[in-house]
């Protein structure tokens, strides 16, 4: 998400820092290019239009003229109207789910924004996150299988599931799911209403008996950022029948422009409370205007980084995984894990995304071929490895080579570079374990399980990590731990 709108605004930022002192001329020129880089972003024109008047209120005087770095006091000011655009610097809003059981939640939107499928993110963090006993019910009678898509889902993230009964209207189905919750227990109850390709009177009209009839504390308006304005008019229109509390934007992970975040808060003052940003189901990430705006300036997001670590890494397996780097050992069953928790923390793009200053390096990492699928085909060779192979990779001749190769579908190259891989991060792993800091960082490169800590991040989103654990490194870019080289010949 915001990936146009970062591309653009690095180019004009990267102007004013290249300078000295700045005139006016200068910062109303730069303003000019901004105001270009948000409208193709597809924000709103009003919003553009505001967003301009308090960075130039700011930008062009005295302080800035004469600052030291006054390029990069453009840049601060820049990015502190973008956190006020996009909610200001209060903490992320949770939800209202404390008071006393059940606590509704609503979700509305058209067909298609992806409701069902948020329902389900958003009953798995809750159970998973805030430890709440949840009840997911569909009232969508319209839509084909739409209940049935609720109730697998409901299967796979282990959240009880309002049973189908057939013929039943929506508001009778919200009824006997408040019942339902009452007589189980349940914390929160989650009612993913019905939707239409456009909106029309009888989807409101259903919308509003039933929030009547449940009296949710939260109902959410889910939209996809992909529809850019259309999302701002569909929020505005419900919002005008709904007393909505709060918004849902799904497949950011798929819109290079953002605009609709940018406008949908501004326009109709309701905060946006989380991003959808994948199709797995724990894909849902809490809203923060402060991070957001780090990534769209190009400053990425170490904090959220760190967090989606320490959600996805288990705690025993990572103590387990720091006593082995302890003492220097290092095969290949915990490559494997590594290189799994690459893909689990939002895979290469995503990790790198929220490192500062890759985005400079975007086309050396285009060229370097780094994605997910070399991760898959790297995991894929480990598990064409025999169980003694994989514990101890020097018995890996030639002969051996070209027969995991042939069982990988790889050629025996890539083979190669795997084992080199291995072999640097072996070395690394003895060195911490006389306790060597490897890269000269205070506190070593990485924390328990291989995870990277806070100012190890900081070092390789700057570029300072050296390459060499990337056994192929394009020039310029930083060599990440554990992930594999390009497939280019060197």
């Amino acid at each position: 998400m915001f990936e146009a709108l970062t591309d653009r605004l690095s180019g004009v930022f990267d102007k004013l820092t290249g300078r000295g002192a700045l005139s006016e001329a200068d910062v109303e020129t730069a303003l000019r290019e901004v105001r270009v880089a948000l409208l193709e972003a597809d924000v709103a024109l009003p919003v553009v239009k505001d967003f301009i008047a308090k960075v130039k209120a700011e930008a062009v005087g005295e302080a800035v003229i004469k600052a030291v770095k006054p390029g990069q006091q453009v840049i601060k000011i820049v990015h502190d109207a973008l956190v006020e655009t996009l909610g200001g610097d209060a903490p992320p809003e949770g939800l209202r789910v404390h008071g006393e059981p059940p606590n509704v939640i609503m979700m509305a939107g058209l067909q298609g924004s992806g409701k069902t499928t948020t329902t389900a993110k958003l009953a798995l963090r809750l159970s998973k996150t805030d430890k709440k006993r949840v009840l997911m019910a569909s009232l969508d009678t319209r839509r084909p299988a739409a209940m049935e898509q609720l109730a697998t889902l409901g299967k796979t993230i282990g959240v009880d599931v309002l049973a189908i009964v057939p013929g039943q209207s929506p508001q009778d189905i919200a009824k006997r799911a408040l019942a339902q919750a009452r007589v189980a227990g349940h914390d929160v109850l989650i009612l993913d209403t019905a939707g239409r390709t456009t909106i029309d009177e009888e989807l409101m009209s259903e919308a509003s008996s039933i929030a009547q009839i449940a009296k949710p504390g939260e109902i959410l308006l889910v939209a996809d950022s992909l529809t850019g304005q259309d999302a701002v008019e569909t929020a505005r229109r419900f919002h005008e029948r709904l007393p909505l509390t709060g918004l849902v934007l799904t497949r950011a992970d798929g819109d290079g422009r953002g605009g609709a975040a940018l406008s949908m808060r501004a326009v109709t003052g309701l905060p946006i409370k989380f991003l959808g940003a994948g199709e797995r189901t724990d894909a849902l990430e809490l809203f923060d205007a402060r991070r957001i705006a780090g990534r769209i300036l190009g400053q990425g997001d170490i904090v959220g980084l760190v967090e989606k670590a320490v959600e996805q890494v288990d705690r025993a397996e990572a103590e387990k995984m720091a006593a082995k780097l302890a003492k220097g050992r290092l095969d290949f069953d915990d490559l494997e894990k590594q290189l799994q928790q690459v893909l689990q923390i939002g895979g290469l793009k995503g990790v790198m995304g929220m490192l500062p200053g890759v985005q400079k390096m975007k086309n050396q990492i285009a060229e370097s071929q780094l994605d997910d699928r070399q991760v898959h085909r790297q995991i894929g060779i480990i598990r064409s490895m025999t169980r003694q192979e994989r514990q101890k990779p020097d018995l890996i001749n030639g002969r051996r080579r070209a027969r995991i190769a042939k069982g990988a579908g790889v050629e025996v190259m890539e083979v190669n570079r795997l084992l080199k891989m291995h072999r640097n991060m072996a070395d690394m792993a003895k060195a911490m374990g006389k306790g060597k800091m490897p890269f000269g960082m205070p506190g070593g490169g990485f924390g328990g399980g291989g995870m990277p800590n806070p100012e190890a991040l900081k070092r390789l989103g700057a570029g300072m990590a050296p390459p060499a654990l990337n056994p192929n490194p394009t020039p310029g870019l930083p060599g990440l731990p554990g992930l594999p080289g390009s497939n280019k010949k060197s």
